[in-house]
């Protein structure tokens, strides 16, 4: 078991549970723990386990309490929950802290769509996990291939739906994503709407647009997306299906971009590591490219090579610059 305290300040390190019991009785256990002062005042906590691979399938939670030694001051909620929440499911729960003389945050259901092409039908082997981060915090990394609903498979499109609770994350920022498999695969990720269930809006549109070439024998991946589109009103949430619905038709406005990389001539010029382009107009900036699929070699970016890529993105105007990166990985 693994507890992570939120303050105004920032949050601790998970605090492992493990060889740490100072106080047991029947039914309940007590814990000494010292949390760095420049927390701030504490809002939240984040509880679960941290693995399944031990001896203990489940956790029957009852009652947590937590009491400051210096002010005394008291918290006490009734949680009667047990962890996984379902078969497979989250291994995390969240709760706020009301302390006296200052209103707690509320819990929330967040929806959060995964817009993709090929992920259902790797998901046995794949393990992908997503943080949302808010101006109140973050969720920490939760499973987004454990306990799917909505599922929705066409011949290219498929989406599907993860269930995430958390304490009030207010506007949300940013998602990281983690990567990994047990064999070596490629994951076509286009992008991910966050709402709270009990709202329609506004809805959060983390645009992706990355295929990911995971391999086995490599770190996780690690992926940020930044800088949401928020849809605040029916109409936008509209004009934005239909633009799903009608990919490559005029409605989208799309620009072809033919893309050179010359790598060079050098002893180590080359790279095995993931590489993205983001490209930038007077009117708009696209969407992050992987530069995977080259048209003349099978694997890019080699000493002395040319390599030549297509993609497609939204009316940009007048180019003026662009980034271009790599994640590290590989040689």
């Amino acid at each position: 078991m693994v507890l992570v305290f939120y303050g105004s300040n920032g949050k601790s390190n998970p605090v492992s549970m493990e060889n740490k019991v100072e106080h047991q009785t029947k039914n309940q256990i007590t814990y000494d723990i010292h949390l760095p002062s420049d927390l701030g005042m504490l809002y939240k906590v984040r509880l679960g386990i941290q693995s399944l691979e031990n001896s203990l399938s489940q956790l029957s939670l009852h009652r947590f309490k937590i009491q400051n030694t210096s002010t005394l001051d008291t918290f006490s909620l009734t949680i009667n929950k047990t962890l996984p929440l379902s078969p497979n499911g989250d291994r995390w729960i969240e709760f706020p802290i009301q302390w006296p003389l200052k209103e707690a945050l509320s819990v929330v259901t967040y929806h959060l769509t995964v817009f993709s092409r090929n992920i259902l039908s790797e998901r046995n082997l794949v393990h992908m996990t997503a943080c949302i981060y808010g101006t109140y915090g973050d969720t920490g990394d939760r499973s987004l291939l454990q306990s799917l609903q909505n599922v929705q498979q066409g011949e290219k499109n498929e989406s599907f739906l993860v269930i995430v609770d958390a304490v009030d994350l207010g506007e949300l920022e940013k998602i990281v994503l983690l990567i990994s498999s047990k064999t070596d695969c490629k994951l076509d990720i286009k992008k991910l709407h966050v709402q709270e269930a009990a709202k329609e809006h506004p809805i959060y549109v983390f645009e992706v647009n990355e295929e990911f070439s995971v391999d086995a024998n490599k770190p996780e991946i690690q992926r940020e997306i930044l800088g949401p589109f928020v849809i605040r009103g029916e109409k936008q949430k509209n004009d934005i299906d239909n633009n799903l619905n009608k990919e490559g038709s005029q409605a989208r406005n799309l620009t072809e971009y033919t893309i050179k990389v010359y790598t060079g001539d050098k002893r180590g010029a080359g790279t095995d590591a993931n590489v993205h382009i983001i490209l930038f107009g007077n009117e708009d900036k696209s969407e992050v490219f992987q530069l995977s699929q080259s048209l003349e070699h099978q694997n890019p970016f080699e000493r002395g090579k040319v390599d030549t890529f297509k993609i497609k993105t939204r009316k940009l105007g007048s180019l003026h610059s662009i980034e271009i990166g790599h994640d590290g990985k590989g040689f």
